[in-house]
């Protein structure tokens, strides 16, 4: 399973840049603070500071992401203020804290900007109580912050600022929002709320001095979900990455017992293990999150093989209070998440090949580029949506032949859709009266797929244009488009097909 995850596809190298680039980051912000004379407390939290910032600013521009990182200050200072404050008054500060964790999560309907605002907050509570912070600290500890965040930002916009040329990424919005409760993060934020406050309970019974990690758990399997079945999926990769991760600490943190070279060298690998491993699997980046927490507490003294045993159980705690919260409140069923996706993706489809045609009929303006980039985008949407369906351990057996069906053929969809605009930009080849007629009929599956899905369609897509004459070149053109009518109509039946409902076969 590791070989998977390091021989994954990484187009442009930008995972191993992220993660090298992490690594130093961290490292110089680390060393310059420690170089400055701070406390062990505080390098520590300057590391964990940079992490943050580099982990979780995710603007599409850099600018973006400069103006998010000058932010992070603002969110987290106050709040690491009011939790160093309330440690001597635990029922305020369990108040503050969910209050905080509710906050955090709302923030996220205001984009990547609001995601990692959120999530700072969260982690400066978090950071307060893993430290033990007490009010005398906060200079050190905010100075230390501020440092380590100019060091990062130095590195990341500065001396390796990979991002500056490229083309920004694709980020689909997700589909309508809503009102009220009907709001995805609306929702989430109370379901992440009660969740915590499951954990937090559970976890105090469980320890009276490290129950934020049941908080932190379930604060973290709730990060980049938006489905009862990928929240699921995620809590139980939590403990899966956790428990592997707990096997190592015993192995390699506990005999260590905090020396400082060996263990500032496995954090730096656990640090490029984390940004590697993140966007491919979830359980491996929980495994080395859980192995550089028993690095860190052998770093501060208190490592030992029950502290260990301790986190395992306050993980499965903040499991379990995600587990209640997701199923009895506020649901987001995985079906209802999966077809807005699908519908997008659907018409992203058609917008694509009608973008296409309009190129070959010589219109210079039109660029099948940004559609065909924006379905690669959806798709990996869809994935996301879907991975609860196709897990392996899923025992819903005919949902997952449906949801692998609906995998295959949007697949099939998408690669016809790219060849297509592929040859839309060769000079040889011309629109004809029968690729326009096939353009048409495309147009027709699209919406008799998305008809089937029961989905309202996701927009207007451009027109298919008219040519009347023929050009030998177009058949390389009409092929991808024949290809593409049929894998559409092959979609059909899937999406007609009741979730439960086995499928006919193929």
């Amino acid at each position: 399973m590791l070989k998977t995850v390091f021989v994954a596809p990484d187009p442009g190298r930008l995972r191993l840049r992220a993660s090298a680039r992490a690594v130093l980051g961290i490292g110089a912000a680390v060393a310059v603070s420690g170089a400055a004379g701070y406390s062990l407390t505080a390098v520590i939290a300057c590391g964990l500071a940079a992490l943050l910032a580099l982990f979780t600013v995710m603007d599409p521009t850099v600018r973006g992401q400069a103006l998010t990182t000058a932010l992070l200050p603002v969110a987290g200072f106050p709040v690491l203020a009011l939790a160093a404050s309330l440690h001597d008054h635990p029922r305020a500060r369990d108040t503050a804290f969910l209050a905080v964790v509710c906050a955090g999560v709302y923030a996220r309907r205001w984009g990547p900007r609001g995601h990692a605002l959120g999530i700072f907050g969260f982690m400066a509570f978090f950071m307060t109580q893993f430290l033990h912070t007490r009010p005398a600290q906060l200079p050190e500890l905010a100075g230390a912050m501020t440092l380590s965040l100019i060091v990062s930002s130095a590195v990341r916009f500065g001396f390796w600022c990979y991002e500056r040329g490229l083309p920004p990424p694709v980020v689909p919005a997700p589909p309508a929002p809503g009102r009220g409760l009907t709001r995805t993060t609306t929702r989430q934020a109370l379901q992440a709320t009660a969740a915590c406050a499951v954990a937090l309970a559970a976890g105090q019974a469980l320890s009276e001095d490290r129950w934020y990690w049941a908080v932190g758990t379930a604060w973290w399997i709730f990060v980049n979900t938006a489905s009862r079945g990928e929240t699921l999926v995620r809590g139980f990769r939590r403990v899966v990455g956790t428990v592997v991760g707990i096997a190592a600490g015993l192995l390699v943190a506990v005999p260590l017992d905090g020396a400082l070279a060996p263990t500032a060298a496995l954090v730096a690998c656990c640090v490029f293990g984390i940004f590697y491993t993140a966007a491919v699997s979830y359980s491996w980046m929980t495994f080395f999150v859980t192995v550089m927490a028993g690095l860190l507490y052998g770093l501060l003294g208190v490592l030992h093989p029950g502290l260990l045993l301790l986190r395992f159980e306050e993980t499965a705690a903040g499991a379990l209070g995600v587990a209640l919260a997701v199923t009895l409140i506020l649901p987001v069923t995985t079906h209802a998440a999966t077809n807005a996706w699908i519908g997008r993706a659907l018409t992203c489809v058609h917008t694509c090949t009608t973008t296409a045609a309009r190129r070959l009929a010589g219109d210079e303006d039109a660029d099948p580029g940004p559609p065909a980039a924006e379905l690669e985008a959806l798709l990996g949407k869809v994935r996301m949506s879907l991975a609860p369906l196709v897990h392996p351990l899923s025992p819903l057996r005919a949902r997952r032949a449906r949801a692998r069906r609906v995998l295959a053929l949007l697949d099939d969809c998408a690669r016809e859709a790219r060849g297509f605009a592929a040859l839309a930009a060769e000079p040889d080849t011309s629109l004809d009266a029968e690729l326009a007629a096939a353009c048409r009929r495309v147009e027709d599956a699209v919406e008799h797929a998305v008809h089937a899905l029961g989905a309202a369609h996701a927009g207007p897509a451009a027109e298919a244009p008219t040519a009347p004459s023929r050009h030998s070149a177009a058949e390389g053109a009409l092929a991808h488009l024949h290809s593409l009518e049929r894998a559409l109509a092959e979609l059909s039946t899937p999406l007609r097909t009741a979730p439960r409902a086995p499928l006919a076969p193929v």
